[in-house]
């Protein structure tokens, strides 16, 4: 590095900007349709086949369906009800259930997955579920098993034998089934937006998503599709539910060892 620095200091003179990374920024930034493509996961592959925005997306497909969450997406984000006020709603159902324990020992990890699914649900569906909703308690324990599935060594070989793995028996199966069945509660949800839409007042990204698809139905390169709407609906699912419950897990059990940290960030919830 110092023979490096002495070449630069021969040629520029004693005082010179090197820049560094300017070939990621072009890739990822000014290249970004070029090369915001991600990796097929081939354990799920059966089920998405190059649908959605998250679980596999590549091309001109993900720009279009990007710029719709970006864009359109936001009306319903934006409009009557924001997503704040969808978050704000849901927090306030988790202090009321948390209440109605009267101070008994919970296990708050059903609590957090339930939230945060909820919020994905109210924006997605345009409703939230009761936290022992038979349908989200289903959801959710089919999310908690694909994660489980998908993250073991099974499928991490699956992924490297897809080709010849794919005729035996194995957790691949399982997760097939898990997103189907995932897939057909979102296709019934489909459905009963279809029937109740109103284009003049768009619920959720789900009447955005088909008033889009209405719009560009003479457009024989229109990505917006059904295929596409139910595995993007996936892809919000996966993307949000388990990280985002993963972080409160980690906060809560941080304030919990550090209640002066918690004090800090928020007198009244501090020890008294």
């Amino acid at each position: 590095f110092n023979h490096l620095c002495f070449l630069f200091q021969q040629k520029y003179g004693d005082v010179f900007t090197v820049y560094l990374g300017l070939a990621i920024r072009e890739a990822l930034v000014d290249q970004a349709e070029a090369f915001s493509g991600r990796a097929k996961i081939a354990v799920v592959d059966p089920n998405v086949q190059g649908y959605g925005k998250g679980l596999r997306a590549t091309g001109r497909g993900q720009g279009i369906r990007m710029g719709m969450g970006i864009g359109e997406g936001e009306d319903f984000g934006m409009g009557k009800r924001s997503v704040e006020e969808r978050i704000q709603e849901e927090a306030q159902c988790l202090v009321e259930e948390l209440r109605k324990s009267q101070g008994a020992l919970q296990d708050p990890i059903i609590y957090f997955h339930s939230i945060t699914a909820n919020i994905i649900c109210s924006i997605v569906f345009g409703k939230r579920f009761d936290y022992r909703d038979p349908e989200l308690l289903r959801l959710l324990e089919l999310f908690l098993q694909l994660f489980v599935l998908i993250s073991s060594l099974s499928s991490q070989l699956f992924d490297l034998y897809p080709s010849f793995l794919k005729y035996v028996s194995g957790l691949h199966r399982q997760i097939y089934k898990n997103l189907q069945e995932i897939n057909v509660f979102t296709g019934r949800s489909v459905e009963k937006h279809r029937e109740t839409l109103n284009p003049n007042a768009p619920r959720d990204f789900i009447d955005c998503y088909l008033l889009r698809m209405e719009k560009d139905k003479s457009d024989p390169q229109s990505q917006f599709d059904h295929r596409n709407l139910i595995t993007s609906v996936l892809s919000l699912f996966f993307a949000g539910t388990e990280t985002t419950s993963t972080t409160f897990r980690y906060g809560f059990l941080l304030m919990l060892k550090y209640p002066h940290i918690a004090g800090a960030s928020d007198p009244s919830a501090g020890p008294e």
